[in-house]
């Protein structure tokens, strides 16, 4: 499928992006023709992600309009979040190297971010209307009180730095393809110092335009 006119901007800055495993675990990559083996972390040299010819290829993508009357707290009471703020999420899963690539924008989005988590910007699992763990922690998108945005890929295994009852990571042994399973079971938002519920949330929704995508 070829990379529709939507896309044509993303991909100009995608292509600068890196895959960056969320985890510190060896990745192999392939960059202009040869293999590089090396340790990845958060926040290390970018390295371009290829496949089959392609930059990205996903095996799903979802679009989510995220707004301020959707959170919910801890306790599955809807509360206000941040009035007049919406976020724009936009992602692409590919579910055979468990990779997720993002492009979150967030308007009217104000003051410093908050979470117990590695990030305030999140995948939760949770249905419409719940509170749920985070699964996925994204970088926070950046910029002023009008406009933020961060775009990139992770790729498993994922860490948010929020412990379940048992002591372990909410994202360790997440795999993307879980949203493929059930995208409704899941939703996305973003945490700041004056709304820790959330500022913005909406539930994931796969987009139908295709079962297989690339960019």
């Amino acid at each position: 499928m070829k990379v529709t006119s939507t896309l044509t901007s993303l991909l100009a800055a995608l292509s600068a992006a890196a895959i960056v495993s969320a985890g510190p675990v060896p990745r192999s990559y392939t960059l202009q023709g040869r293999t590089d083996h090396k340790q990845e972390k958060v926040n290390k040299e970018p390295v371009v992600y290829t496949h089959s010819g392609w930059l990205f290829e996903f095996t799903s993508t979802y679009t989510i309009f995220a707004q301020p009357e959707n959170v919910v707290n801890a306790n599955n009471t809807q509360v206000v979040g941040e009035p007049g703020a919406v976020g724009f999420f936009h992602y692409g899963i590919n579910s055979h190297e468990n990779v997720i690539c993002y492009n979150i924008t967030l308007l009217g989005v104000r003051g410093e971010y908050q979470s117990p988590a590695n990030t305030a910007t999140h995948i939760h699992e949770a249905e419409v209307g719940k509170s749920g763990p985070p699964r996925i922690a994204f970088p926070n998108p950046e910029g002023d009180d009008c406009r933020r945005n961060t775009i990139g890929c992770l790729k498993g295994p994922f860490l948010t730095g929020i412990k379940d009852p048992q002591g372990k990571d909410t994202g360790e042994g997440f795999h993307v393809r879980q949203i493929e399973e059930n995208p409704k079971g899941f939703m996305t938002d973003t945490h700041t110092a004056r709304f820790p519920a959330g500022a913005v949330r909406g539930q994931m929704q796969r987009d139908l335009n295709g079962l297989r995508f690339v960019w």
